[in-house]
């Protein structure tokens, strides 16, 4: 649920604004509105720290150094000097890091240059160059075999090498050259050199990794310092974005009504002045969920959608997870896929469970886990519809039927935006206008079969034109409800014109679910039937066979998890949220705090 807020006032004295936004740090509790825009010296210098820090560390994962990380020692961690001491060797850790880079590339371009220099053998281009000084002119060419004979006679042609069919030759005279050949640009140094330089070269790259080496034992401090300079942040930006009025200052936020007496405790102490009132509709007010165990497993998905209800909107997280479940199901469509990610989830959680700190994540990945099960033992899927035909029973044989899982979609969907539809006409009662919200569920039950009509071949009811007539009046006359009847009608009418295709477009777009679980049992088949095709009879065959099981099932197993993102999610995030009125406007309650 969302929890409701209060909006707060403080008025402190402007001498006393460091201590009290320290002390409003303290207790936690108030997310905290700039009423002007924070910016000042202190602030920019910060940023810049945090953007090195980041930069660094960074560089330090990327070339795996963090994996070996052992941490750093709590007098570091503890030791207020190592922040200007973090920022030197983020600094430090950069340079290093961009010279490597300036090496490498030098060095490509050594083994470039090597590798077409190598025909021409090693010479000192400076000679060249000081022997033209001395009306020596040497230049070389590309010649093609049969037109050497061409060359004037007053050149003396060096045949260095040959390569298809075409000579590298040092033309030498006692006059500027001009021949009809290609010539080859002199480089700026000779072979030798360049192999030396790019030995050089690998020594110092080599050097500055394990400079960089020593530098990730204090990944972990730069982690924290990195926190820390993100709560500093927090402080002056809070600081600099209070209100101002002579010697008065002022800092307005946001707190949840629970908290309001940890708030008073503060004001009181400190002698603050304090504003608690309920939030207008102009006001911004941030969100924050609190949800039982179960449900609040959903919450690390939507930090990474990084979607947020408004204030104002519905918390839809219990019927998100329980539709997502069902999606995830028939999107993965597979009991053998199913127990592969129920185990990698315990793997994942034996291996990196003490370091995430969301461990929700876990509990979701297993009821998702569960679902994929539950649907592949009761549709008998397990690693593709005709493996094992003889012990993959399905414990439900209709659902092996195409016909009926596009009839159970017609009807998940019809369901879910219903559940909308009903939810919204709950928050309207007693007034009228819910009746409108009752119209368009009949509205959806009508166009339930409908879809079964044109789609599947089904005969349409008769009391499917009752579900339409009935719910058409109901959205006519009470979607707009007003004095000015005529009016009123309008609005409905315009209401009724502008959604009905789009009811009849959602309810069918939940089809994705077959279709998408349908194309994950064809590739399972597929290379079912390949492996089998080319048999055991060998140990080469049997190789072969097992790589293309392997290949083909990876392939599935990678591609599910995505495919319930395209299109488990949206059927959430947008076809249920449309029906409901949700617009994600949101933005999450994050209290300053130390």
């Amino acid at each position: 649920m969302i929890v409701p807020m209060k909006k707060v006032t403080l008025i402190v004295q402007a001498k006393d604004a460091d201590s009290a936004v320290d002390r409003l740090r303290a207790t936690g509790v108030l997310h905290v509105e700039h009423i002007r825009t924070p910016a000042g010296r202190d602030i920019d210098l910060i940023k810049e720290d945090s953007r090195l820090l980041d930069e660094a560390m960074r560089i330090l994962a990327g070339i795996g150094f963090t994996k070996r990380s052992s941490g750093t020692t709590n007098r570091e961690l503890t030791d207020r000097r190592f922040a200007p001491l973090a920022g030197v060797n983020a600094r430090r850790i950069i340079d290093l890091w961009k010279r490597r880079e300036r090496l490498k590339d030098y060095s490509r371009s050594l083994i470039k240059g090597i590798s077409d220099w190598k025909d021409w053998g090693d010479f000192e281009p400076g000679v060249i160059h000081k022997l033209a000084e001395n009306s020596i002119y040497i230049r070389l060419y590309q010649i093609p075999e049969r037109q050497i004979k061409d060359i004037p006679a007053d050149v003396v042609v060096e045949r260095i090498s040959r390569a298809k069919g075409m000579l590298n030759c040092a033309v030498i005279a006692c006059r500027k050259i001009e021949i009809p050949f290609k010539e080859i640009t002199l480089p700026r140094m000779g072979l030798e050199r360049m192999q030396k330089r790019l030995a050089e070269n690998e020594r110092t790259i080599s050097a500055i990794h394990k400079t960089l080496e020593g530098y990730f034992p204090r990944y972990g401090a730069f982690m924290q310092m990195r926190e820390k300079l993100e709560k500093e942040r927090e402080f002056q930006e809070a600081v600099m974005g209070m209100g101002a009025l002579e010697n008065i200052g002022y800092i307005k936020g946001y707190l949840p009504q629970d908290n309001t007496e940890a708030i008073l405790a503060a004001a009181r102490k400190e002698r603050w002045g304090i504003v608690i009132e309920e939030p207008s509709e102009e006001d911004r007010v941030p969100t924050l969920i609190r949800n039982p165990r179960g449900v609040a497993i959903l919450s690390p998905l939507f930090r990474m959608l990084e979607i947020f209800p408004g204030y104002r909107e519905l918390d839809i997280s219990l019927w998100f997870l329980i539709f997502l479940s069902v999606f995830f199901g028939m999107l993965i469509g597979d009991a053998g896929y199913g127990v592969i990610y129920l185990l990698l989830s315990f793997w994942a959680r034996k291996k990196w469970g003490a370091q995430v700190r969301q461990t929700a994540v876990f509990g979701l990945f297993y009821l998702l886990s569960l679902s994929a099960i539950i649907w592949g033992l009761l549709s008998g899927t397990f690693f593709g519809q005709e493996w094992l035909p003889n012990i993959a029973q399905p414990l439900i044989p209709a659902l092996r039927s195409n016909k009926n899982v596009q009839t159970l979609c017609f009807f998940i969907g019809a369901l879910h935006l219903s559940i909308a539809h009903l939810w919204r006409a709950l928050i309207k009662s007693p007034s009228p206008a819910a009746l409108a919200d009752m119209g368009w569920v009949c509205i959806l039950w009508g166009v339930y079969f409908l879809a079964k009509t044109l789609i599947l071949g089904d005969a349409f009811p008769v009391f499917g034109r009752v579900f339409f007539i009935t719910g058409a009046c109901l959205v006519l006359f009470f979607s707009s409800p007003q004095r000015n009847i005529l009016k009123g009608i309008g609005k409905g009418l315009g209401n009724l014109l502008l959604n009905l295709v789009n009811n009849f477009t959602d309810v069918v777009s939940y089809i994705r679910l077959f279709a998408v679980g349908l194309a994950t049992v064809a590739v399972a088949d597929s290379f079912n039937k390949m492996a089998a095709e080319v048999g055991y009879n060998g140990i080469l065959s049997g190789l072969l066979s097992s790589l293309i099981l392997f290949s083909g099932h990876t392939l599935n197993i990678l591609l599910g998890p995505m495919s319930v993102l395209v299109h488990g999610v949206r059927l959430n995030v947008l076809e249920f949220c449309n029906h409901l009125d949700i617009k994600w406007s949101g933005f999450p309650y994050r209290p300053l705090k130390e």
